[in-house]
């Protein structure tokens, strides 16, 4: 068995069980790309056992803290049953279910979502990479499902050496005469009362933004009890929140005089949005997509005088990292200030941020300087995160990439 080496001191993290290794904190030490390897402290205690990877910043992903732990297949068999097991305790209204997240399931570098009867996974480390056929196998015994698309083609996965990779891991055409062109890639998931659509070879992450799933009932409340009629959703991809929106108003009895308008810079997206309105039932009078940029649209909006009595911000990742974060606070500063400029006195504002490199804390420093900035106050109603199918651990905070706030302008 290999061994990695650490410098003095740089064990802490180990001992709190934190999963990363990064290249500086190793004195010695290496292994194959995936390969399993002993971590030791400087003077030689037993630590973990991690995934090598020798491209990485984060050298080494723990696996285990058990020095009599094997990291064999019954191991990897046994991580995806309880993953897949906790999932049935948390409260999901959907039948689209992210079943394993990485780090904080004890797989890091693995990302599992179920879309209906089939699977899609994201393996975006060298130590998943080495044992993808195993954990493939497992995640299909334990769901009893057949099919499992692969989606590795996150650009994290150059930072682990590994080319992209996609395709039909499992349930896929087998080439046979009459076999055709194996399952379809366009789903239909339901989520609380709707229906909603995706491509999981060409959708965002593995097809769709499960993690915004409450958020977007959540907004659908709101709308309901506040009779918001009309709404703008930013960055709207392909319409979760715009349908929320509707039936929200739906629900509320406003939908007569309610309208919601989408902007993104993606066509397709916009129209599989549109269809999604149909696809629910609303008439699309109610709805408007623009296909623009955020920014300058929010910009022209205010030029003309426009007011909204809710809008949603939920941009793409700023910033991936923390060393990206100052440019991205300058980002979401400037659309935050001009959504606050736009709300109505009472109006409500959903924002978030997916990056990592910005934390909560961070991210609330950041719309109340954008609202000194707009000379508009507000309450904060609530803080939202990722649905709870994507967890965040006590021993990997790192998990909280989603933040959201709800803040109601003062009258």
């Amino acid at each position: 068995m290999k061994t990695l080496r650490l410098r003095p001191g740089k064990e802490r993290s180990l001992q709190r069980r934190h999963p990363w290794i990064f290249e500086s904190a190793i004195a010695k030490g290496g292994g194959d790309s995936g390969e399993t390897v002993r971590v030791e402290s400087h003077d030689g205690q037993f630590l973990a056992w991690a995934a090598f990877s020798p491209s990485s910043r984060i050298r080494a992903r723990v696996w285990s803290f058990d020095e009599a732990q094997r990291i064999d297949a019954p191991f990897f068999i046994a991580a995806c049953a309880r993953s897949i097991i906790a999932r049935a305790r948390f409260d999901v209204q959907s039948d689209g279910v992210r079943l394993v997240h990485g780090e904080s399931d004890g797989l890091p570098g693995l990302i599992v979502d179920r879309y209906g009867d089939t699977l899609v996974a994201q393996f975006t480390s060298a130590g998943t990479e080495r044992w993808k056929g195993v954990i493939a196998d497992a995640l299909l015994r334990e769901t009893g499902l057949a099919k499992l698309y692969e989606r590795s083609d996150a650009s994290v996965r150059a930072l682990e050496g590994l080319p992209p990779a996609t395709g039909w891991l499992r349930g896929g055409p087998t080439g046979a005469p009459g076999d055709g062109e194996g399952p379809p890639l366009e789903l239909t998931i339901h989520e609380h009362q709707w229906s909603l659509t995706l491509n999981i070879a060409e959708g965002h992450k593995t097809g769709f933004y499960l993690d915004q799933r409450d958020s977007r009932k959540r907004f659908a409340d709101y709308t309901q009890r506040l009779g918001f009629k009309d709404v703008l959703n930013c960055f709207c991809y392909t319409g979760g929140f715009s349908v929320a929106a509707l039936a929200g108003m739906r629900a509320g009895g406003g939908l007569a005089d309610g309208h919601v308008t989408s902007i993104d810079s993606s066509g397709p997206a916009l129209e599989r949005a549109r269809a999604h309105v149909a696809l629910n039932g609303f008439d699309l009078n109610h709805a408007s997509f623009m296909d623009a940029d955020v920014n300058a649209s929010l910009r022209q909006f205010l030029k003309e005088g426009r007011r909204f009595d809710a809008i949603i911000l939920d941009p793409p990742k700023f910033a991936p990292t923390a060393a990206h974060a100052d440019r991205a606070a300058r980002a979401y500063k400037d659309i935050n200030r001009l959504a606050l400029q736009l709300l109505s006195p009472g109006g409500v504002l959903f924002t978030f941020s997916c990056s990592g490199g910005i934390s909560a804390d961070l991210f609330h420093k950041i719309v109340a300087s954008a609202g000194a900035d707009a000379g508009v106050d507000g309450f904060i109603l609530e803080r939202l995160g990722g649905a709870p199918d994507h967890p965040m651990t006590l021993e990997f905070p790192e998990g909280e990439y989603l933040k959201g706030l709800v803040v109601m302008r003062k009258g």
